[in-house]
């Protein structure tokens, strides 16, 4: 009997919160799996079958070796826009088959649609997959629900009070497992050359919503204190980007009075719904009151 050598996946951003989950997901389907890192001891808990290679988005020849007989490439872009010409050319020269982990830029809801630098580079990412050629599938994850944790954590455990603005806003935060188990679906299995695909949570809920659900599951009241745009961009300044703060405001504040964009992509794929926000909170609560916050 001959074996049919499969090729391996290059996953990059194989340290992230959803680049390591793809990394389980795809040794547990038998794929195997090339991580890249900037640091070959950046993580010491890999599958003992996983293949771990050093390079950077801003040195492309540093990926020539990880890139070497792959079949795909999942793509988390984690380094400013100047090298991504060369990263996607020496991509398209080494596979034909690509999975990028980009934003729902191109969804008309007011969310969405608000000026944001990072779109602005996914777009162009997107520009360049396609000039290139690639077979690529589009993932489109909308907020994360593991973003609670990087807001909100510290002011949980510290206080019980989490003072933010635009409590009113509605989003439907989508679990980074679900995200991570469509990108290894789509890297393990046929038909999804082409996919576009926006992934959300199963409701749209109230940042105020949230919090209040958070304090549900912890077992103790949690106080939302709403601030005004311009306290938030004080509390926030030296600690937040400037441009980032002006992101979110200005999403925050255009999807004021609108539910929050759903889609059922993640039952589509999967076969299952997706994660509740209050599920993504059970399970991840000590987060909450030991830290540290990741």
């Amino acid at each position: 009997m001959t074996e049919t050598r499969v090729s391996p996946v290059l996953v990059t951003g194989a340290t992230g919160r959803v680049g390591r989950v793809v990394v389980d997901l795809l040794v547990d389907t038998g794929v195997p799996v090339r991580a890249l890192t900037h640091r070959s001891e950046a993580v010491t808990t890999w599958p003992p079958n996983v293949e771990v290679v050093t390079g950077d988005f801003t040195e492309p020849e540093s990926l020539d070796a990880g890139l070497q007989g792959v079949g795909a490439v999942f793509l988390v872009w984690t380094a400013p826009p100047a090298t991504a010409p060369a990263v996607i050319e020496r991509i398209a020269t080494r596979t034909r088959r690509v999975v990028f982990l980009s934003a729902p830029h191109n969804v008309e809801h007011p969310f969405f649609r608000q000026p944001n630098p990072m779109a602005v580079l996914y777009a162009e990412i997107e520009r360049l997959i396609v000039a290139a050629g690639l077979e690529s599938t589009i993932i489109r994850p909308g907020i994360f629900a593991s973003n609670a944790l990087l807001w909100w954590a510290a002011a949980i455990r510290n206080e019980g009070v989490v003072r933010w603005p635009y409590g009113a806003a509605e989003t439907a935060p989508v679990d980074d497992r679900d995200v991570a188990a469509v990108v290894a679906r789509t890297l393990s299995q046929d038909g999804h050359v082409g996919g576009d695909y926006v992934l959300t949570g199963p409701e749209s809920l109230s940042q105020a919503e949230q919090v209040r659900i958070i304090g549900d599951v912890l077992g103790r009241p949690i106080t939302f204190q709403e601030l005004s745009p311009d306290e938030f961009r004080s509390e926030t300044e030296g600690t937040w980007p400037p441009p980032v703060v002006d992101m979110l405001l200005a999403a925050w504040g255009a999807t004021m009075g609108t539910p929050a964009f759903l889609t059922s992509t993640v039952s589509n794929i999967l076969g299952s719904a997706p994660r509740s926000f209050r599920q993504w909170v059970a399970d991840n609560a000590t987060a909450f009151t030991e830290g540290p916050t990741p």
